[in-house]
């Protein structure tokens, strides 16, 4: 379904050209010029066809997988495929090796030591100068599914549950062995971490000290806390993790008529339905209105140094960062 635009709010208050007309005049420019493109990237292709139009051999070194319905992965003849990190797994933490309970019965300091819930960006950081069979998963876990976080759904709605929710949120760090013919977590492993929604962050760039990301718990507008709905993931040439935070604005509740920025932000009373704000005030834009400014940034993470104290880097703009 087609967006109408006329009736989302605008923020760009300039004189500029918005995103639309820049994407129109950029889809105009793709269309001329994608045919000579790919006419010259299927070019080298045409010497493969056999007489009479007929392939001389496979393009590609696997068999193609058969068309089916059932719950299950398929994967290539010659190929296996093996989960690594699911969900309520242990991260690695030294002391702390919990076991997911199927009956949700794991608490909020378990969920804390776990991997979090609905895994996004993803990437593999080699340890041992490059090893392509030891390193650090690093990931984001975007959102929460509360039916099956908590024993009995939302239903009581209790601090603890918040303290679980928050906590299977964020980014995760857990240590891979590639041994015999699969991957093992190595536990315990220095460099496990994990990030929450109660993890201090440090504000870097051009937002750091703004009157804006001031609160009473933070006067300075310095250090932050936590990252959640992160969405999406990069690899930096220097070898650190961003991530970026991207419908942070569900999670706050206004008054009953938003403010003009909070209107701008989407930020809305009840929010997505979330609920922290009932047993956590930070989330309470009523009360505490600079906080949701502190969140819709993209965070650095560096995996290899795990005393380093991660940073949202404002620099890179603030939005709802879905990559």
């Amino acid at each position: 379904m087609a967006k109408d635009y006329s009736l989302m709010e605008d923020s760009n208050r300039s004189s500029n050209p918005s995103i639309h007309d820049v994407s129109a005049h950029r889809r105009t420019v793709l269309r001329g010029g994608l045919g000579l493109a790919v006419g010259g990237l299927l070019a080298p292709l045409a010497g493969c066809a056999g007489p009479g139009g007929t392939a001389a051999g496979p393009l590609l070194g696997f068999k193609s997988v058969p068309v089916g319905t059932a719950d299950t992965v398929v994967v290539p003849e010659g190929y296996s495929v093996q989960v690594i990190a699911p969900w309520g797994d242990p991260v690695g933490l030294s002391g702390e090796d919990h076991a997911f309970r199927f009956d949700a019965s794991n608490t909020a300091a378990h969920q804390e030591t776990q991997m979090g819930m609905h895994h996004d960006g993803i990437h593999f950081f080699p340890l041992e100068g490059g090893s392509s069979t030891r390193g650090l998963l690093v990931m984001n876990h975007e959102y929460t599914d509360d039916g099956l976080l908590h024993a009995g759904g939302m239903e009581p709605w209790t601090p603890e549950k918040v303290k679980k929710s928050q906590a299977a949120h964020g980014v995760s760090v857990t240590e891979l062995q590639f041994a015999g013919s699969r991957w093992q977590a190595v536990r315990p492993s220095p460099y496990a971490r994990r990030f929450t929604a109660d993890t201090p962050f440090a504000i870097g760039g051009p937002a750091a000290g703004h009157s804006m990301m001031k609160t009473a718990a933070d006067p300075g507008g310095r250090l932050a806390l936590g990252t959640f709905n992160n969405c999406a993931s990069s690899l930096t040439p220097w070898g650190t993790y961003l991530s970026g935070e991207e419908n942070f604005a569900g999670y706050f509740s206004s008054a009953d008529q938003p403010t003009a920025h909070e209107r701008r932000w989407s930020i809305r009373k009840n929010g997505a339905g979330y609920r922290w704000h009932e047993h956590d005030e930070r989330f309470d834009a009523v009360r505490n209105p600079n906080e949701p400014n502190r969140f819709g940034w993209v965070v650095e993470i560096d995996p290899y140094d795990p005393k380093s104290t991660p940073v949202k880097r404002t620099a890179l703009g603030r939005a709802a960062h879905e990559g």
